[in-house]
């Protein structure tokens, strides 16, 4: 694989600098004053990566670009311009550039730049060889992954719900995949041909959440203009996932603990009394026994509620799972946008199986979606992540930055609710506030 350079720019004393600086890292370079004595030469010296200015008298970098990129499929280009506009830039990448520079350019950030290309296509190579971590075939999104010993008790338990009709708490991080482990158990059970109906609690004031799940008549409320058949009555012999059920209110509990005792309920406004068959699957983020302490959360409900009781665990404590984890989520990507990111490199996964990802599987998926979007090749490496390392060179390690980063944290356990927050740092709400004013709101 060559490890040349060629580069183009009217600008001969920029030339030189670069060509000086790339040449004392190792590279062979040859350079051009016009994208016409480019084209004359480019192919004789075969290089791997080419660096070229936009605006140059005759062909600009951009037609440069486009016939290399036709004639020379295997060869990298970069385009720098002087003049930072958007249209510029989304004319490179979308005609296929490695990168996109604004002058003036360190050379410095060239030879980075050098080395992350020749990096990236030798990574590519490696991955036409059949190296790097396997290619995962894609599995159904309600699939659960993993071989933790908790997460095998999981499965074990919704084998044992296939077979029954009980009542499900679900309980665990933001993000650990609460939903999916609910949808499995309908999936499992025998009247998975129902419906399964999802329902954020966080999202919907009281009136509107027992519109959803109870109905209502015409005029019940403003805003009511016909009659509604509530979920409920919609969902047959199906299942109601109740999402963040702690976020609900005293009186929604009430209701929903007669519905779960006597199968009964009434729709908003209405006299006639319907019946339900549905199971009812209620999670949180959030620690219940706490909320019943306050108050604030029915404790006839928590025990109505947690017929059986399943606990996720976080994504860190279970570090060993990731990299299945993380191949079947990126096949999933593969297929729902079509890429060609087949595999992640070593390095990439041991950052990856490292990562505390306090956002948990949710976050695993977001970073490897990015990834796969940045990626330029079949495979994934580690600076595409946008992770940082455990411990960097340049990672902040002042008492303010540790402080922002518990902060972020807890708040991702809590799922934003600053009081929830407040309560598991030890301090009062408006402490908090101020932490996250000096670091930055939501930081």
């Amino acid at each position: 694989m060559s490890e040349r350079i060629f580069l183009v720019d009217d600008d001969t004393d920029a030339l030189e600098v670069y060509k000086a600086r790339l040449s004392h890292s190792g590279y062979e370079v040859e350079t051009a004053d016009s994208a016409e004595g480019a084209l004359g030469r480019v192919h004789d010296f075969g290089p791997g990566l080419i660096v070229t200015d936009v605006r140059m008298p005759g062909m600009n970098g951009l037609e440069l670009l486009e016939r290399v990129r036709k004639a020379m499929e295997d060869v990298d280009v970069v385009v720098m311009t002087g003049h930072e506009d958007m249209e510029t830039a989304v004319r490179a990448m979308k005609a296929g550039a490695f990168d996109f520079l604004v002058k003036p350019v360190d050379p410095k950030n060239l030879v980075s730049l050098a080395e992350r290309c020749f990096r990236e296509r030798q990574l590519a190579q490696e991955a036409e060889n059949g190296e790097g971590s396997e290619e995962q075939e894609p599995l159904p999104g309600d699939t659960l992954v993993g071989r933790d010993a908790r997460m095998i008790e999981i499965y074990k338990t919704i084998g044992m719900l296939a077979r029954n009709r009980a009542t499900v708490m679900i309980r665990g991080e933001t993000g650990t995949g609460k939903e999916v482990i609910a949808r499995a158990i309908h999936a499992h059970s025998a009247h998975a041909d129902e419906p399964f109906i999802a329902v954020n609690c966080t999202a919907l004031t009281d009136t509107l959440l027992e519109s959803e799940l109870f109905g209502h008549t015409k005029g019940s409320f403003t805003g009511a203009v016909s009659s509604r058949r509530g979920y409920f009555e919609l969902a047959g012999s199906g299942t109601i996932f109740l999402d963040e059920i702690g976020d609900t209110s005293p009186e929604f509990q009430t209701k929903l603990l007669r519905v779960l005792q006597d199968r009964r309920f009434y729709p908003v406004g209405g006299e006639r009394v319907l019946t339900t068959d549905a199971r009812v699957i209620a999670a949180t983020h959030q620690p219940i026994e706490d909320l019943v302490e306050k108050g604030s959360f029915r404790e006839d409900l928590y025990f109505r509620l947690k017929v059986v009781e399943i606990q996720v665990p976080p994504l860190r404590e279970r570090a060993g799972d990731v990299p299945r984890l993380a191949r079947v989520l990126l096949s999933r990507i593969r297929e729902e946008t079509h890429g060609q990111v087949r595999r992640i490199s070593k390095e990439a996964m041991k950052r990856l199986t490292s990562h505390d990802w306090p956002g948990n599987v949710r976050e695993l998926e977001n970073a490897l979606m990015r990834a796969a979007i940045v990626a330029r090749g079949p495979i994934i490496a580690a600076h595409h992540l946008g992770l940082a390392s455990e411990v960097g060179a340049d990672e902040d390690l002042t008492l303010r930055s540790a402080m922002r980063r518990h902060v972020r944290h807890v708040l991702e356990r809590t799922g934003g609710d600053e009081q929830a927050a407040a309560e598991l740092l030890g301090i009062s709400e408006e402490e908090l506030g101020e932490h996250l004013e000096s670091a930055g709101r939501k930081a």
